[in-house]
């Protein structure tokens, strides 16, 4: 006989760990108590069989739970104690523990939710311990109904018997609801889906926000969403039913399904059939993927259900369905998310022509993740609804920090012990709206997690909000330069200390100089950053148009090889371009950049490739869309004095047969010419290990080139996988890079 006091920490609150060590202690026929607390789960257990107990503690965790670390320690043993008992959750102190991400629908659910006698039958707002919503309704820990949006639906007789029975999966289940006792939607599934069929546009709401939905097929649908949302060109992504219907549309490996089927259900990046069925072209105008998406809420089966013509049980989700749905932020102009129902009715006004809305409030915005496979590894593209708050673990425990990342695709990180919380994706910060979604989102996590920064880190830039931001909270500020940033949030979550070299290729960061970086070898250690090389620099005429028009940047390449007459005749249709040509011969208005990213647009714009884009990093996807074998042309780049020149392949794209032969010989060359640069400077240092990071390596062509180069040569490439590549990370970096000038808890 022994007894054990064990304390469990990680994500255990919201998944079912208590009902799961209920169960262990009643199959080992042990005594004892579980409650939740602010550390994570604390328990007690009492008997002969308290070793196997623990063993299986972990070995059996329920399936959406993530245990970092069970301490056990020997109790006095209480000889008069019987049964095993649940208690209520303790508060006060500290929190040390987490809330778990949103899942998508379990399978028992949707069992449930397919089943004719089932009283929770396509009820769209069931769930249980293994499933729905979690991080977007929490407004604190511990993780209780109270501290929930579900505090106003008081638990029906039915539900309550089941919240209170250990043996159910619903046992402490904090948003269970049924139809009797729960929120209840605006408009029932066959209207909505008639609106969808009929080519209206539909808001829906979800578990992060609204969604626009509307008919994928439908040419008109489509086009009249993108007008109205004032997108641009920027790809749309759908909604399908299951893997099978997605595999009509697109190539799926086996890791890409899983991603796609995962709990998370994120949007995944694949790659398109030529041979699917017609959606409208206007989805994904020009690019070679398409965002795909699995339904995640049970408003979303239903919908599906529905078209598929209410069948009893769940065969009918392993064959491919026909109906695929457009599903889009609901955010016009480029504002976050709409989340409540009359910020809804208002800010959607002249875009929705349905709004269904349901009365379980959303307490915290969360656009959905984008994901796709690169270099044989998941990454992320956008991290938010389904992976945040997951922390990622830190190779120590640092001081608690705050960092509130760039101006562009903005996120906040805050570190706790040997963890690191990024947030969901802010947006880019340069709108009101989107200034205050930066201050709720610091207000939010700090409280939820109950971290009391001792600093604040933030990008070199003075002129950014979110460094203005910073500079207002009052706390010891740090500045990080950015690419410095973008390799430390790559050794962060890689959990890698000790001096780096690392790669930065970007679009723009301001410069330790000054200047406009974005193609930087740069050596990190903690703190310390020292600029190794970098890419020759190209003038942008204009500024920062330049990034929005690549012909600009074609124009400057050809002066840079000394065809600047050529200018005018080849641009004149797309702009000024003898003003342009004045600019760059002066050096008015056209700074110089080493920008990675303002390579690509050159040779956007010398190939025809979207001389003019719609969207950022629109011409470089298309021209990454072309790719059909990467080439390499031999003696076009330069090598001197840390600087890589690029200028030779340039004037080879300008003899391209057409844009895809130039798209194959621009990143082939590009990978190689990377490596002639970065090579030697490895060798000479006796490093075997190179960081890559930046938005350009959210290429696929690129990211996979220089993993395989690297590889060939011996070295060990990483790449982000927890964090964004591109500025979706900075934060991340800067608040690593902050913790290393900060003393060591």
């Amino acid at each position: 006989m022994e007894r054990l006091r064990v304390r469990v920490r990680g994500r255990v609150q919201g998944v079912g760990f208590r009902p799961h060590v209920h169960a262990l202690a009643r199959r080992f026929g042990l005594t004892g108590w579980v409650l939740n607390d602010t550390d994570g789960v604390l328990l007690e257990v009492q008997g002969e069989a308290a070793a196997a107990f623990l063993a299986a503690l972990s070995a059996e965790a329920p399936p959406l739970s993530r245990i970092d670390r069970v301490e056990a320690s020997p109790r006095p043993v209480e000889p008069e104690e019987s049964g095993f008992a649940i208690r209520h959750s303790e508060s006060g102190g500290p929190v040390a523990t987490g809330i778990g991400p949103d899942a998508a629908v379990c399978p028992a659910c949707l069992a449930e939710l397919f089943d004719p006698s089932d009283r929770r039958y396509r009820y769209p707002f069931l769930n249980c311990t293994h499933c729905g919503p979690r991080y977007t309704i929490t407004r604190r820990l511990p993780y209780d109904r109270p501290q929930t949006a579900m505090a106003r639906f008081p638990l029906c007789p039915a539900c309550a018997a089941e919240y209170a029975d250990p043996s159910d999966r619903r046992f402490h289940a904090q948003p269970t609801a049924c139809p009797v006792c729960g929120p209840r939607l605006s408009h029932p599934p066959d209207a909505i889906l008639a609106a969808l069929l009929a080519g209206r546009i539909v808001a829906i709401k979800g578990l992060g926000g609204f969604h626009l939905a509307c008919d994928a097929a439908r040419t008109d649908a489509v086009e009249r969403l993108r007008r109205v949302k004032q997108r641009n060109d920027k790809p749309f992504a759908v909604m399908v039913a299951n893997a099978a219907s997605a595999e009509r549309l697109v190539h799926l490996d086996p890791d890409e399904r899983r991603l796609l089927e995962g709990v998370a259900r994120p949007i995944v990046l694949l790659r398109r059939r030529g041979d699917g069925p017609a959606l409208a072209p206007d989805i994904a105008p020009g690019l070679a993927w398409l965002g795909v998406m699995l339904p995640y809420t049970p408003i979303h089966y239903l919908l599906f259900h529905e078209a598929a013509g209410r069948p009893d049980g769940v065969a009918w989700l392993e064959r491919a369905q026909p109906l695929t749905l457009v599903m889009t932020s609901a955010n016009p102009g480029g504002e976050p998310l709409a989340i409540g129902n009359e910020e809804a009715r208002r800010r959607l006004d002249g875009i929705a022509d349905l709004i269904v809305d349901h009365d379980r409030d959303i307490l915290i915005r969360a656009d959905d993740s984008v994901v796709r496979k690169l270099a044989g590894a998941p990454a992320f593209l956008r991290r938010g609804r389904g992976h945040v708050p997951e922390p990622i673990r830190l190779a120590r425990r640092v001081p608690p920090l705050l960092a509130v990342g760039g101006h562009l695709k903005a996120t906040i990180c805050l570190i706790r012990g040997d963890e690191a919380f990024l947030s969901q994706h802010i947006g880019d910060l340069d709108n009101p709206a989107t200034l205050d979604f930066l201050e709720e989102t610091v207000a939010h996590l700090t409280h939820v997690l109950g971290v009391e920064p001792v600093a604040v880190a933030h990008d070199l830039h003075p002129d950014f909000h979110s460094t203005r931001f910073a500079l207002a909270t009052g706390l010891p500020a740090v500045p990080v330069q950015h690419h410095h940033a973008h390799v430390a949030a790559v050794l962060a979550e890689h959990r890698v200390e000790g001096p780096a070299l690392g790669l930065a290729l970007d679009g723009f960061g301001l410069g330790a100089d000054g200047g406009s970086w974005g193609g930087e070898m740069l050596l990190v250690e903690g703190a310390r950053m020292e600029r190794l090389g970098h890419l020759a620099p190209l003038a942008q005429p204009g500024g920062d148009l330049a990034a929005r028009q690549p012909w600009r940047m074609a124009a400057a390449a050809l002066a840079r090889l000394g065809r600047g007459d050529e200018i005018v005749p080849r641009f004149a249709s797309h702009g000024p371009a003898e003003g342009v040509r004045r600019m760059i011969e002066a050096g008015l208005n056209a700074p110089p950049t080493s920008s990675c990213g303002r390579w690509f647009d050159a040779a956007c714009g010398l190939l025809g490739v979207r001389p003019v884009a719609g969207f950022e990093g629109e011409a470089p996807m298309t021209l990454e869309s072309l790719v059909r074998r990467p080439r390499v042309a031999d003696g076009t780049w330069r090598v001197e004095g840390g600087r890589l020149d690029l200028s030779p392949l340039m004037e080879r794209l300008l003899s391209a047969a057409d844009a895809a032969e130039g798209a194959d010989l621009f990143h082939g060359t590009l990978v190689a010419a990377l490596l002639d640069w970065t090579l030697p400077v490895l060798a000479e240092r006796r490093m075997g290990r190179v960081v890559l990071s930046g938005g350009c390596l959210m290429n696929g062509v690129l990211a996979e080139g220089l993993v395989a180069g690297f590889a060939a040569a011996g070295v060990e490439a990483l790449l982000p996988r927890l964090a964004p590549a591109n500025d979706g990370g900075l934060s991340l970096g800067q608040a690593w890079v902050a913790c290393a000038s900060l003393p060591t808890e």
